[in-house]
């Protein structure tokens, strides 16, 4: 990493986005007695890891997008990472508020479909343009599969949603 200006400026902006979903996904997840009541798959990791591994992931995503920023030359290149980044940002806020506000893991499974692929476009537009950036995002894209796979079988264990 060049600890430059410029790098030092993407690594505030990014961290400040990623406080900003982290909040999001934190207001819109409610573990209650609806959530409680949820059959789950006894391979559920535990209540307590999805902080530390959300924590991980939101700081490998922060090096990730300072260093495809400032790898990135020119404007068309900031361009596809800003959008690949707001897709993401938009899908990430959007599976919580569906799965535990709207109370519907039925279509937060189709959802997260959609954020797995948006993950992977990040890990090829980033990767594009900076390899190790595109690296430090596969710990997200397999913790994204693992909860697509959580979600799934809540479906499948808890039946009709609506």
């Amino acid at each position: 990493m060049n600890w430059t200006p410029s790098f030092l400026w993407s690594l505030g902006v990014a961290a400040a986005v990623a406080v900003v979903v982290a909040i999001a996904g934190a207001v819109l997840t409610d573990t209650g007695p609806w959530y409680d009541r949820l059959k789950k798959p006894s391979w559920k990791p535990p209540d307590w890891a999805f902080g530390p591994v959300w924590t991980t992931i939101f700081v490998l995503a922060v090096i990730a997008t300072a260093l495809a920023w400032s790898a990135a030359e020119a404007a068309a290149e900031r361009f596809l990472i800003f959008g690949a980044l707001a897709i993401n940002v938009v899908l990430n806020i959007a599976w919580s508020a569906i799965f535990f506000k709207l109370r519907r893991p039925d279509w937060a499974l189709r959802e997260v479909a959609l954020l797995w692929l948006s993950i992977l476009g990040l890990i090829v537009v980033l990767g594009s343009v900076s390899t190790l950036a595109g690296i430090l995002l596969v710990p997200y894209l397999a913790w994204v599969s693992i909860a697509s796979f959580l979600n799934l079988r809540i479906v499948q264990l808890n039946g009709s949603f609506g």
